[in-house]
């Protein structure tokens, strides 16, 4: 199926000066504005970190390899996340003392700490060349990540790094014969409700197409699914990007190859691992609807999920946007043209403004890769951060054009706050809340999260 035309806007052609190729996600900060990452361009030719306001004002914050010898690291494809304590966080997938990859900070005025270089033991037995970000722990002063290679048997690693840069080695994969528990992976990975990590490898597994995996705080590994497991791999096959959990605590995501038709798949997955083919590319004449997604997928507040493929499309190989539900029903809703972008790689965002903002690798007027927006007719919303916690912690609300707000409450129950800008509230969990969505009155109408807060019990924060 194909939608009617979509708001579809490029706000940004990179060019050399500015970045070149984003293969990231955008990532919306507490100061309303959007960040990532490029691969190659910048002052120094390996890519910068940068902001972006939604209208498509730039400004590079740090150009990578302005050390010697890229002592601070060299290109990122990576996403940033951004911490309780307002700094970002991210990997390069190069450079770094060991020339292998780093983990660095960055502030939001450009100042840049590398964290850990990685290959800092023999062999690289603390893993090489991390190619996905970070995620946040539970306890918000871990970061949890993957390794591509290295590790004691070579394909890579799970770690976990606190804010001041110690790293611990989690698990190591092809720990298991014939590397079963999985190998490679390119992504990151998602934190469950459960408290548990869940990714994806892009190699291994039983039929070594890759796998989906579960993993703790410390690193006990759960292979959940293997795929290839089907005749001709009807269940997809090599599992480029990581997970999303939905609303209704599944996980959906996307297979790179495999499918009914070849061209990759959309799939969801349970906590126990039961997998559940969505959509298979390809399906249509000419590989109208896309194919090999490359990105994960982006839940929107409509409950809706939002994807690129890097391939194919009505124009043949420049890839696309689309929508698809929890059952499978897919709607294309842009096909890229090389001149608004080509091969998008990083996913979806969507801002809480209610615009879904991703980049492309490719195209654009430089051929450098762009940004852009696709609004698609949802509401603004506000998004926590956390997604949990106990009565008396922090919370710290994102939205827009919050100025004025006169109530937060958590699931009917209200809050005390201080509106500290247009977009950003602090508030704490009031006693008596119960897991539910957040709402914030403003001026301008009612706000809901995007998400149900959960209330956490206070023993979950205990030693």
């Amino acid at each position: 199926m194909i939608a009617p035309a979509q708001a579809f806007k490029t706000l940004l052609d990179f060019n050399a000066s500015d970045g070149t190729n984003p293969q990231a996600a955008l990532v919306q900060a507490t100061d309303g504005h959007l960040y990532g990452t490029t691969l190659f361009g910048g002052a120094n030719g390996y890519g910068d970190v940068f902001r972006i306001t939604p209208g498509g004002a730039l400004t590079v914050l740090y150009s990578f390899c302005s050390q010697p010898r890229c002592a601070d690291g060299n290109g990122s494809t990576a996403g940033l996340v951004q911490a309780h304590n307002g700094n970002f966080y991210g990997t390069t997938w190069s450079g770094g003392a060991g020339n292998e990859g780093t983990v660095f900070s960055i502030t939001s005025t450009g100042v840049l700490t590398t964290l850990y270089s990685f290959c800092g033991r023999t062999h690289c037995l603390d893993g090489e060349v991390p190619m996905a970000g970070l995620a946040v722990g539970s306890d918000e002063n871990l970061l949890y990540g993957t390794t591509y290679q290295g590790g004691i048997n070579g394909p890579g690693t799970v770690f976990k790094v606190n804010l001041q840069g110690v790293m611990t080695t989690l698990y190591n994969f092809c720990t298991q014969t014939n590397c079963a528990d999985g190998a490679s992976p390119f992504a990151g990975l998602v934190l469950g409700p459960d408290g548990n990590f869940y990714g994806t490898t892009y190699m291994g597994g039983a039929y070594s197409n890759g796998t989906v995996f579960k993993i703790t705080p410390q690193g006990a590994l759960t292979t959940l699914y293997s795929f290839c497991a089907q005749t001709g791999c009807a269940d997809g096959a090599a599992p480029y990007a990581g997970l999303a959990l939905g609303t209704d605590d599944n996980f959906y995501g996307t297979t790179r190859f495999g499918g009914a038709y070849h061209g990759g798949t959309v799939f969801k997955i349970t906590p126990r691992g039961d997998l559940t083919t969505l959509y298979g590319f390809c399906a249509q004449t000419a590989c109208a609807d896309g194919y090999e997604p490359l990105a994960g997928l982006a839940q929107g507040t409509d409950g809706n999920f939002y994807g690129t493929t890097s391939d194919g499309g009505a124009n043949v190989h420049y890839g696309t946007l689309f929508k698809i539900t929890s059952r499978g029903d897919l709607t294309t809703l842009h096909n890229f043209d090389q001149t608004d972008g080509s091969s998008p790689a990083g996913g979806l965002y969507q801002d809480t403004n209610g615009t879904l903002y991703g980049t492309t690798c490719c195209g654009g007027t430089s051929n450098d890769g762009t940004v852009f927006g696709l609004a698609v007719g949802l509401a603004p919303f506000v998004r926590t951060a956390p997604a949990s916690g106990s009565v008396g912690s922090s919370v710290t609300i994102l939205g827009t054009n919050l100025t004025g707000a006169t109530s937060v409450d958590f699931n009917g129950v209200a809050a005390d706050f201080t509106v500290l800008s247009s977009s950003q509230i602090s508030t704490t969990v009031p006693a008596g809340a119960t897991s539910g969505k957040v709402q914030v009155t403003t001026p301008a109408g009612t706000l809901l999260s995007n998400v149900t807060f959960q209330v956490l019990p206070e023993s979950r924060f205990l030693p």
